[in-house]
């Protein structure tokens, strides 16, 4: 029988547990990759690019630069944030001769979306994101529409409607796509072992 305190005890059995070589390594399976900050601002320069071009002035173009905005918010908050989405809105709009913010509200208002669905979102599979996303470009999509017929006093009409409608129906490509890179190094993570 041991004739030590209780309180000397377990002060040596927390000793022993707090000693580095009782750490155990953490498994990093469960953590996803970061990606890599060429392949996140690449796209976004990208596909600003492809929004300079006059197919955008199309009422049902969909909004390539908001998805890929919208995706890498998704997937990557502290690379991509709200400011991120404000500035490159305010470049359209200066572009495109729009009222100044318009695009900005529009992409600030998605990415804010984006950010309180985050979790939830990262759950799901891409088809059912593009649920919980489309409620969230219709309204981001809406109030600049809006905005603009109350300014300058003329309605577009509901075309746009089809923008929300076509960025919901390319969602699962480009999260497939933009994923793609990650999925190339499960699978060789997986063939390795």
């Amino acid at each position: 029988m041991n004739n030590k305190p209780y309180y000397s005890r377990t002060t040596q059995a927390f000793e022993r547990n707090r000693s580095l070589s009782s750490l155990q390594p953490i498994d990093s399976s469960p953590f996803k990759p970061v990606s890599s900050l060429w392949m996140v601002w690449g796209t976004i320069f990208l596909m600003w690019l492809a929004s300079l071009l006059p197919w955008r002035l199309w009422p049902m173009a969909p909004d390539l630069l908001l998805l890929v905005l919208c995706f890498w918010a998704l997937h990557e908050p502290r690379r991509v944030s709200m400011i991120t989405g404000f500035l490159l809105g305010l470049l359209l709009d200066v572009h495109g001769g729009a009222l100044l913010g318009e695009h900005a509200l529009s992409y600030v208002l998605a990415m804010y979306g984006i950010g309180v669905l985050q979790r939830r979102l990262l759950m799901f599979n891409p088809l059912v994101q593009l649920v919980h996303l489309f409620p969230i470009w219709l309204v981001a999509l809406a109030i600049p529409r809006f905005a603009h017929a109350w300014f300058v006093g003329e309605w577009a009409g509901w075309e746009w409607v089809w923008s929300a409608v076509l960025m919901a129906a390319l969602w699962p490509i480009v999260d497939f796509l933009l994923l793609l890179p990650h999925r190339r190094l499960d699978d060789a993570d997986e063939s390795s072992t």
